[in-house]
Parts: C-alpha cells; sequence; structure tokens
C-alpha cells in the first residue's frame, strides 16, 4: 500500500514503488478517457477534459483510437464512440454536478472509489478548504501520476490524497491514516466502479462506506440492474467496442444477481433516488435516447445522502 500526497505546490506519488506503465492500466479506463477526450474537443460537450488524451496517447494499446470529434465519421450514429463516448461524457457531467453540489452543501472531503484515469481532481473548481481522496490500485495511479507529471499539470484540489490498495481488500485504515475524517460530511463517488464487483465485495464496500459517512454525507454511484437479454448482449455498442478495441465489456460484468443497494442503503438511513442516463439527457438537452434493445437501459445512477 501506499499513499501519495498533493497539493497545489507539490505532488507525490505512489511511482516511487510502482513503474505505472501502460500495461497496468484497465483498458475500460482508457476508453472512458478517450471518450472524454472525443467530448471535451465537441462544440456542445457535455464535460471538458484536457487531460484524458494525454493518458490515451501514454498508451499503446490505445494508439489507434479516435480523440477528436473528427475522427468518428458517423458522429453519435457511431455505437462505440458516438452513443457509448456520449454516454460516458453524460456519466462524467452528471457526476461532476453532483460533486461539486455536495461541496456547495459543504463537505469538505471527496473519495474517488476506483478512481482509474478521473482527473476531476485538477479539472473542477473545488472549495480552498477541500481534500480529495483518489482510490485504486498502485500501478493505476502511478501511471497516471506520470503522465499528469509529464505535462506539469498541477491540481485545482487544495489538497489531494492518492491511496493505492485494492478497494476489496481493507482499504478504510489507510484512507484514515492518510488524514480523512469519519466525523465530517464527505461526498463519495463510485463511477463505473459496482458492475464488475462481486455481489459480497458491492456489500462489504458499501457497509464502509456508511461506517465512515458523517450525517450530510453524499453518495453517487453507477450500477446495473437485472439480466440483459441475448438481443441487448448483442448490441452494437457491445460488440463494436469489442470489434474494434477488443475489450468484451459483457466479460468485465460480473455475473453474480447484483445487491438492491439503495434497499441497503434505506435500511441504513439514508435517502437514495435511482435514475436513467436518459433523464440526464432531457436536461441537459443532448447525449444518447433509448434505442431498441439499448445496451444503456439497465444502468442506473443512484444517488444517496445522509440526512
Amino acid at each position: 500500500m501506499s499513499v501519495g500526497v498533493t497539493t497545489n505546490t507539490a505532488v507525490t506519488a505512489t511511482a516511487t514503488e510502482h513503474s505505472g506503465t501502460a500495461e497496468d492500466v484497465p483498458l475500460t479506463a482508457l476508453l472512458v478517457a478517450a471518450a472524454r477526450a472525443v467530448e471535451t474537443h465537441r462544440p456542445d460537450a457535455l464535460a471538458r477534459d484536457r487531460y484524458a488524451e494525454h493518458f490515451v496517447r501514454a498508451a499503446p494499446a490505445a494508439a489507434r483510437w479516435p480523440l477528436h470529434p473528427r475522427d468518428v465519421p458517423d458522429g453519435d450514429a457511431d455505437p462505440l464512440w458516438g452513443r457509448l463516448g456520449r454516454y460516458f461524457a453524460l456519466r462524467t457531467r452528471a457526476l461532476d454536478d453532483q460533486l461539486l453540489r455536495a461541496g456547495q452543501l459543504g463537505a469538505r472531503q471527496v473519495v474517488l472509489l476506483g478512481a482509474g484515469l478521473d482527473a476531476r481532481a485538477y479539472r473542477l473548481d473545488w472549495p480552498a478548504d477541500c481534500t480529495l481522496y483518489e482510490i485504486d490500485r498502485p500501478e493505476v495511479l502511478a501511471f497516471k501520476q506520470r503522465v499528469l507529471d509529464g505535462i506539469e499539470a498541477r491540481p485545482t484540489a487544495p489538497h489531494r490524497v492518492t491511496l493505492g490498495t485494492d478497494l476489496r481488500t481493507d482499504w478504510a485504515e489507510a484512507l484514515t491514516a492518510a488524514g480523512f475524517q469519519p466525523d465530517r460530511p464527505t461526498a463519495w463517488l463510485a463511477e463505473g466502479l459496482l458492475p464488475h464487483l462481486p455481489a459480497a465485495a458491492e456489500r462489504e464496500l458499501f457497509a464502509t462506506v456508511d461506517r465512515l459517512s458523517a450525517p450530510g454525507s453524499t453518495l453517487a454511484y453507477e450500477a446495473k440492474t437485472g439480466t440483459e437479454s441475448a438481443a441487448v448482449r448483442a448490441n452494437p455498442v457491445y460488440t463494436a467496442t469489442l470489434e474494434r478495441t477488443g475489450l468484451d465489456l459483457l466479460a468485465l460484468l460480473d455475473a453474480e444477481p447484483r445487491p438492491d443497494t439503495p434497499a441497503d442503503l434505506a435500511a441504513r438511513g439514508w435517502s437514495t433516488t435511482a435514475h436513467t442516463p436518459f433523464e440526464f439527457t432531457r436536461h441537459y438537452g443532448r447525449g444518447p435516447l433509448p434505442e431498441p434493445d439499448d445496451a444503456l437501459a439497465a444502468n442506473r445512477w443512484v444517488f444517496a445522502v445522509r440526512p
């Protein structure tokens, strides 16, 4: 386990212990980064992330992937870089807004669970006394830090702490040892993480979040409901991603029945609301719309508050 602390003027990363090569980074993280890069150059961008393309360029496995809308001839009609890419952009924007809203309501601790190549610590406008914690495997955080150091990036978060650990292990002790205060309101985020975890690991993760959350804390996460039919599994979003990137998204989904986490959180005293992505398409005026045998239809974005 390794801990690194970043402020506006100094950077200490996990790279001292882990090489952080491109081979250490999951293709899923690079896929989301490429989608954010393409979105950044759209005139109607839902979210802008000028760091995303640097992560993709540093990975040989993604060398042929597009980084600009002009590299996507079919635009939004393209199932991978259009539809799925815009889904990732929509998710980014909705979760950005949720975290910033939590900060406006008083949360001064932000914890990104499975942070991956998330650059929110570098691109969002954080309160002056905010601390942002990023938790992921050491090699992933090391790769990210190496790329960010290479372009001399400086965080907008006043205090940034990186924790290199596996979320399937006991990470709470490392978080509190790094300065996290369980008696202060916290904004928690699990973006694109839960569908890949075994059900028992998901339950344990949220039990830990609950234990570490003071009143006024918020939690935002992505979940997948039910079992997808054969027609949905044959959707071009899945098939095009496999054909063009070698990434089998379906194989990465844990096959166990998913826990009813909203009900579990409600039993613990949280107030929860679940939304489809298409609600946010309507809210922002752009993004993917429903289609037959939709690969996005089972996705839910859940927002929870501990009163």
